[in-house]
């Protein structure tokens, strides 16, 4: 299998584009310290992760800032800590802040001259367009949990991109799924028949930060810490 032999990669954003953990951190910090919530930022990060997800679950067609917003107020709850509404609101709107990862931009303007280049997103259309500015890159299509009425790792979100690339004469042979969570992702993409590429962002840490842990190992196609390297792989690959 080489990274040339396909037409089309498919992204998640977040945590794979977007250097999520370190905007949530970010965003949290007034509220961390005015409430004196002594959280180390992995064990917040954990937190929030396990219930997002669990909040994801159980409200599937909420607007992603609203998501975020009730995430925070569960994790208030967890700890005995007030969350105000201006607070939880201002975390949902918190997403447009989040910085891309250095090599994000640089990375995607490579690609881009090699690839379609196309989203699948836990997040809203809104949110993910100030994200996007940060990328510098006009993706070919971009599939949000607003689009699909459900969010990753439900298998519904995978269907309904295969399906929109099937109308533009797209077949999954010819995409590479290419994400940081092995939960919202990798297990879901395997299960869909998409080949994967894990761009593994915490290589150097510990855990799985906010993106939970995956129900099992799924099987990975290619592996880099970075986009950049991928990048590198894929001119070793074509040099010459």
């Amino acid at each position: 299998m080489a990274l040339a032999g396909f037409t089309t990669l498919t992204f998640d954003c977040y945590g794979t584009l977007i250097d999520w953990e370190t905007g949530i951190w970010q965003a949290l910090q007034p509220w961390r310290e005015a409430t004196g919530l002594s959280l180390s930022r992995d064990r917040l990060l954990e937190t929030f992760g396990r219930h997002e997800a669990a909040q994801q679950a159980a409200t599937p067609a909420m607007n992603y800032r609203d998501v975020l917003a009730a995430s925070l107020r569960r994790i208030g709850a967890e700890f005995g800590v007030p969350v105000s509404e201006e607070v939880a609101a201002r975390f949902g709107r918190s997403v447009g802040d989040w910085p891309a990862f250095d090599d994000s931009p640089e990375a995607l303007g490579y690609l881009k001259q090699h690839y379609r280049l196309v989203v699948l997103s836990n997040v809203d259309r809104a949110s993910f367009a100030l994200s996007g500015k940060r990328l510098g890159v006009d993706f070919d299509a971009v599939y949000t949990a607003e689009d699909i009425g459900s969010y990753k790792p439900d298998p519904r979100n995978f269907a309904y991109m295969i399906e929109r690339l099937a109308e533009q004469g797209i077949d999954r042979g010819e995409v590479l799924h290419v994400a940081q969570s092995l939960r919202h992702d990798h297990v879901p993409a395997e299960d869909a028949g998409l080949a994967t590429c894990w761009i593994d962002r915490r290589h150097d840490r510990e855990g799985f930060g906010a993106t939970s842990p995956p129900p099992r190992q799924p099987r990975i196609d290619f592996r880099f810490p970075s986009l950049a390297a991928m990048v590198e792989a894929h001119r070793r690959e074509t040099a010459g």
